[in-house]
Formats: structure tokens, C-alpha cells, sequence
């Protein structure tokens, strides 16, 4: 295939670079560059990038910042017709050459992006040939309020979606997407002078918090299931939850509770503020709740979070995430709750988010959020499949399956109801954790994935905090976490 992408001479990127590249790795893909002119972003757009580099400390030379035209030699327009056209900034000349044009909320090229951010959403990334939708996702970012992580972010995901629909990826929209979709207004050097002037308060504001409280801090809330649990209410519970209760210095989150011969005993995530890394706690459950508070049962170099842990062949295994080392393991317990052993490593070279395990069609699947080439971490779901738990686990054909920012993550165990696969997922639309859906799977099969979110609990009165992150239950006993504040010295 002879591949043409026309991309807007006047502000080479660095993420066009790293597309470039990517996509002549293909098998039997040419690329060749074609310069074209896109609408420019608005004066103020680069000052206010400025700012918010010095501001909050971030690194330059990401993927939006400006590449050399040398960068494209590589990549020389030749004689005659291409294959296909990739169109980065809009406005291709209308011809028999097949045209896949890259938009943001309906809106060719970057301006689309920067103006649907600045009013304050995730934008909806789709490919299209003019008439038909070749693929579509929402990515995001866990930089949230801060306009250029959010709109490199959101680049750099809008290469994996491009990748995905060359490899055959077919992306469904969730249901709650705009359609048809309508583009933000471009914002104005008066809208961004007043975002400049908004974001430096606001970093203040941050700092003076961050010298009166531990940020971020979670909790864990849990209760006795008497009834319906939330897959069956798609609510919270009238009653609301009770708090596994902290010590300040420390917070609780990512809870997995597992039952063993009629005891239930809860995993959880366990994070020193003074150390800042998390290490596996864990705590039994008597009639009327813990039985003390959790103790260290794994500790590794590296940060723990998401104790994935399930029973099979008389074992009980638990996969941590391992996303700081690059790898996806699994460890088995020698003594339970502790005396956890490594048996394999399932995943390498990948920073893969939440890993979750289910069987299903007669196999094992494994769901987890990468972050594939950088950008956010929440919103790439790619998926496995094995033949046992210990692998060797095979890649999904057109991984990711989905992009999107409010339903990719993983937040729990994935549990059946009337026949029916359905997936806790973590809704970062307005921050990482920041609501909890519920979603049915829909189909899941070496083809293809489909999901549809039929709820979304928030915090509220029913969960006092700001937050709401995992959801899980064994037994008796349904827990939850989400955000909440703890002062220093407590």
C-alpha cells in the first residue's frame, strides 16, 4: 500500500513524526508526506501552553511540540497516484484516491481538538472516508484543568486509534455520545487570556491545599449485603456504606474482597504518604466488620495497587498491578492472606493499567487499560486471551478494542447476571476515578468488542467525597472506594 498523509506544513509535529514511523513499520506500507495548510490555532494558544509548562513543571519536546522539517526526508512525496490518503488537518481535495479524514467533535485538524478541550470536554476522535465511519473513540487525560497534557494526550491516543482502524479495529460509540456530533466554538485570545488567568489561581489554590492535606487521599467504604447488590440496583444502596477506617498517614483504595471457607477477608491497596508508594494490605471480616485494620502482606520495589486476587485449582492467586516495572504478574499464596509467591510473569514491556481476568467462551480473557506510546493512562482498553489463567496470553487482533475515557478502565471484577458479562468501569471524563460506570457486554470474541454503560454512580450522599474508583463483592460483604481529604499531621 502506498500511504499519503497530508499534514499541515506550517506546524510540523512531533507526534506526526511518530505516526510517520509507526505506520511505515506496517508490513508492505510506503509512506509518503504531502505538505497542505490547516486552520492555525488561535493567538494565545502557544503562550498559554507556555505558561502552563512553567507552571506545572512540565517537561518540553512532547508530541505537540514543533518538529524540523527535516524530520520528514524520510518520508518524500513520489510520482503517482497513493493507495490511500490520511488527511491530518481537513480540507483534501475531493478525487478517486480513497480519504480517511482525522476529526475532533466533527472538526478536521488540531483547531477541533484545542477548541473542545478549552470548552471543557473529551473531544470524540473519528476517522472517516465522507460517508463512512471507519473508527471512533474518546480519548482523555488524567491531567484534567490543564490544556496542553490534555491536548498532547489526546494526540498521542489519536495515533493509536489510527493504528487500530489500519490493523481492521471496529469501534462502537457509546451510547451516551453526541450525535450528530456538533463542534465547540474556536475559543478566542479573550477565552484563553481568561483560562491563563483562571489556571494561575488555581494552581495556587493547589499548592496552598497541598500544604494542609495529603493529595490525593482514598477510602474505602464497604457493607453487608442483605439484598440486591449495585450490578443489581445500578445505584448506590439505600443505606450507603460504612468506612474502613485510616490511620490519616495513609490511605486504603482498590478494594478486592475474596471468601475463603466462610470468611471474607479484604485486599486493598495501601499507600504511605511518607513513602509514597503502595504496598498489598489485607484484612479479615467478622460478623460486624474488620477484624482489626490491614496488614502488609506484599511488598515489592516498585507500587502495587489493584490486587486482583481469585481462587483456582485450590490456589488463591493474586495479580497486582506491576505498571511501574512493565509487567503484568501473577502470584500465588503460600500462606493466606500472605506468603505470596511469584509464579509467572503474564505481560513484559508494556504499562498496562488494572488488569482483569474473566473466562468466558470457554477461555480466559485478560482486560486492561496500556499506555500505548504515552498519553493518558484510562483510556486504551486492549484485551488477551488464553487458555488458562498462567497463559501464554495471545493479544487481541485489533487491540485497542476501545478508546474511551469513560469506559475503558477496568474498576472490578467482572460478574454474570442472567446470563448476561457485566464490567465495572472507571468514568475519568472529569478526572482520573472520578465516577464509577456499569456496562453489559455486549460481545466478546476474537472479532470484536462491544459494551453498553447502563449506569454511573457518582459521589454524593449516598458517598460522601469527591470521588468514586472500584467495585467489588464477595460473599456478604460490597465494597467501594473513592476520594476524600485527610489533613497532615493526623
Amino acid at each position: 500500500m502506498k500511504l499519503r498523509v497530508r499534514l499541515d506544513a506550517g506546524a510540523p509535529r512531533r507526534w506526526h513524526r511518530a505516526l510517520l514511523d509507526r505506520l511505515a513499520a506496517r508490513p508492505g506500507v510506503t509512506v509518503e508526506v504531502e505538505a497542505a495548510s490547516g486552520p492555525p490555532l488561535p493567538a494565545g494558544a502557544s503562550l498559554l501552553f507556555s505558561l502552563e509548562r512553567l507552571l506545572h513543571g512540565l517537561p518540553p519536546g512532547g508530541p505537540a511540540a514543533a518538529a524540523a522539517p527535516a524530520d520528514f526526508a524520510a518520508f518524500p512525496r513520489a510520482d503517482g497516484p497513493a493507495d490511500l490518503v490520511l488527511d491530518l488537518c481537513g480540507g483534501a481535495p475531493a478525487g478517486a484516491t480513497p480519504t480517511w479524514t482525522v476529526a475532533y467533535d466533527g472538526m478536521a485538524g488540531e483547531l477541533g481538538l484545542l477548541a473542545a478541550l478549552a470548552a471543557g470536554r473529551a473531544p470524540v476522535v473519528t476517522v472517516h472516508d465522507g460517508t463512512r465511519l471507519v473508527a471512533q473513540g474518546r480519548p482523555g487525560t488524567e491531567h484534567g484543568g490543564i490544556l496542553l497534557p490534555a491536548f498532547e494526550d489526546t494526540l498521542t491516543r489519536t495515533t493509536s486509534l489510527i493504528l487500530a482502524a489500519f490493523a481492521g479495529g471496529a469501534f462502537h460509540a457509546p451510547a451516551d455520545l453526541p450525535s450528530p456530533l456538533h463542534p465547540a466554538p474556536t475559543p478566542s485570545p479573550t477565552v484563553l487570556g481568561k483560562r491563563a488567568a483562571r489556571e494561575v489561581a488555581a494552581t495556587l489554590v493547589r499548592r496552598l491545599y497541598r500544604l494542609c492535606y495529603h493529595s490525593p487521599h482514598w477510602r474505602v467504604g464497604w457493607r453487608r449485603v442483605d439484598g440486591p447488590d449495585v450490578i443489581d440496583l445500578e445505584a448506590h444502596p439505600a443505606g450507603g456504606w460504612r468506612n474502613l477506617g485510616d490511620d490519616g498517614r495513609r490511605f486504603y483504595a482498590d478494594p478486592f474482597p475474596i471468601e475463603r471457607n466462610g470468611v471474607v477477608t479484604l485486599f486493598v491497596e495501601d499507600f504511605a504518604h511518607r513513602l509514597g508508594k503502595g504496598i498489598i494490605s489485607a484484612v479479615a471480616f467478622g460478623p460486624d466488620g474488620p477484624l482489626g485494620v490491614p496488614e502488609p502482606v506484599l511488598e515489592l520495589d516498585c507500587h502495587l495497587s489493584y490486587p486482583f486476587v481469585f481462587e483456582r485449582d485450590g490456589e488463591t492467586w493474586m495479580i497486582p498491578e506491576t505498571s511501574g516495572a512493565g509487567t503484568v504478574e501473577l502470584y500465588r499464596a503460600t500462606r493466606f492472606p500472605g506468603g505470596w509467591v511469584k509464579e509467572a510473569t503474564l505481560l513484559s514491556g508494556l504499562v498496562a493499567g488494572d488488569a482483569t481476568l474473566v473466562e468466558h467462551g470457554g477461555r480466559w480473557w485478560m482486560f486492561a487499560t496500556v499506555q500505548d506510546g504515552g498519553g493518558a493512562f484510562s483510556d486504551a482498553l486492549h484485551l488477551w486471551s488464553a487458555p488458562d489463567f498462567r497463559g501464554p496470553w495471545t493479544p487481541h487482533a485489533h487491540n485497542p478494542v476501545l478508546i474511551d475515557i469513560a469506559s475503558a478502565r477496568p474498576a472490578g471484577r467482572m460478574v454474570r447476571r442472567n446470563g448476561m458479562l457485566w464490567r465495572p468501569v472507571q468514568d475519568c471524563r472529569a478526572g482520573y476515578g472520578a465516577a464509577l460506570g456499569l456496562a453489559r457486554v455486549l460481545r466478546l470474541d476474537d472479532d470484536g468488542f462491544e459494551q453498553e454503560v447502563a449506569a454511573t454512580l457518582r459521589a454524593g450522599p449516598l458517598w460522601p467525597g469527591r470521588r468514586l474508583h472500584t467495585l467489588n463483592r464477595a460473599g456478604p460483604i460490597e465494597v467501594i472506594d473513592g476520594s476524600a481529604r485527610a489533613r497532615f499531621g493526623r
